[in-house]
């Protein structure tokens, strides 16, 4: 049996992040969240188009420094930073640290001086912004991300020495549309230039993405179109955007093979190799991951109709990959391809339960792959 493998199609991300580039102002910056997928394959991929990488950690510093050791880092941000995170980020020569707290700022500014440096910041702000429509909501509400505003304006006017505040940064929910989107990156900035005089605005990522409806795409041209509207009531303001999976998901795969296919109570199982500790993403999401089946012609067992939930091998009910009330014919030996596994999927997995071994991987067009896959 073929093991796992996670294929990335290369071509098609260089497609969607031009088209993505394209789609926005020419005066907005477009960073990379290595959160989303630190591949890298897929970051020597979009280095020639995106505008800079954001990293949240020091593993993230020192994994870019290998990828692409003559980029400079555009951002380092994450809640809970040590003063070991906070150096290496002085360190690295990291263009912007968002700071998460005082306490943060304050003991960055006592690094910096030490090395008789200066670094510029972005202050993390936790705005009420109304956000309809959110999967996941991270500010406007009593959180761990970011300061309150009266912390922010206060910091701002009289940072300590050895940092300069040059604005904001706020990631306030996931799951947009456009509109919405863009009604933040509005509301952030102009509290932003209102309250602190903010050179620059980072409003982070949060573009949906519908694992149910994966053609419904987040529409990046309405959303480049209104926030040039944002830019050109603020000229004079840097206003950047930070998206990871709404960038990579769509250009990764799974492919793994049906081992068993059995009846229990009218539901089928389909059991597979691997599951969701090489793909966490709809154990984590609580959603169905969308998969077209490769038929090999095998005379094993197979479904019939009816309900069908995709199981792995690991030994817990919730080892759920996908279910459907009505799916497509699945015989032993048949091949699984999950698409939208090209962010927060193999990253996120819990790779060490059961001890299995972890998925190959491979660059190509997923569907290509799977016919020839295991012959």
């Amino acid at each position: 049996m073929t093991r796992p493998t996670y294929v990335y199609d290369l071509t098609a991300l260089a497609t969607h992040a031009a088209a993505v580039r394209a789609a926005l102002p020419q005066r907005v910056e477009l960073l990379y969240a290595v959160k989303a997928n630190p591949d890298p394959g897929m970051l020597r991929t979009l280095a020639p188009t995106v505008d800079g990488f954001e990293a949240a950690s020091r593993g993230e510093l020192r994994h870019l420094a290998a990828v692409l050791p003559d980029r400079r880092v555009a951002a380092f941000a994450g809640p809970g930073k040590t003063d070991e995170d906070l150096a290496a980020a002085v360190a690295a020569d990291v263009a912007r640290i968002h700071v998460e707290s005082p306490a943060e700022l304050h003991r960055l500014a006592a690094l910096a001086r030490v090395g008789g440096r200066t670094v510029d910041v972005l202050l993390r702000v936790n705005l009420p912004v109304a956000t309809p429509g959110a999967v996941l909501v991270m500010g406007g509400q009593a959180s761990p991300f970011g300061m309150d505003p009266p912390e922010v304006v206060r910091l701002a006017a009289d940072p300590p020495v050895g940092v300069r505040v040059r604005g904001v940064h706020a990631h306030l929910a996931s799951g947009l549309d456009a509109a919405t989107a863009a009604a933040v990156a509005r509301e952030v900035t102009d509290w932003a230039v209102r309250q602190v005089r903010a050179e620059e605005v980072n409003v982070g990522g949060g573009m949906a993405v519908d694992y149910r409806h994966p053609e419904d795409r987040f529409d990046w041209p309405r959303y480049g179109r209104l926030l040039g509207e944002v830019t050109d009531a603020h000229p004079t303001v840097r206003l950047r955007i930070e998206p990871g999976r709404a960038v990579a998901v769509y250009c990764g795969s799974y492919l793994t093979e049906v081992i068993d296919v059995k009846r229990s109570q009218g539901r089928w199982f389909v059991i597979v190799a691997g599951g969701t500790h090489h793909l966490r993403t709809p154990a984590a999401k609580g959603h169905s991951q969308p998969y077209v089946v490769v038929p090999r012609g095998g005379d094993g067992p197979r479904t019939d109709g009816g309900p069908v939930t995709v199981v792995g091998q690991l030994c817990t009910p919730k080892d759920v990959l996908a279910q459907t009330s009505d799916g497509p014919t699945i015989a032993v030996g048949d091949v699984l391809v999950f698409g939208m596994a090209g962010a927060y999927a193999w990253n996120i997995s819990h790779r060490d339960f059961l001890m299995h071994d972890p998925p190959d991987f491979a660059v190509g067009e997923p569907l290509a792959l799977a016919r020839i896959w295991g012959h």
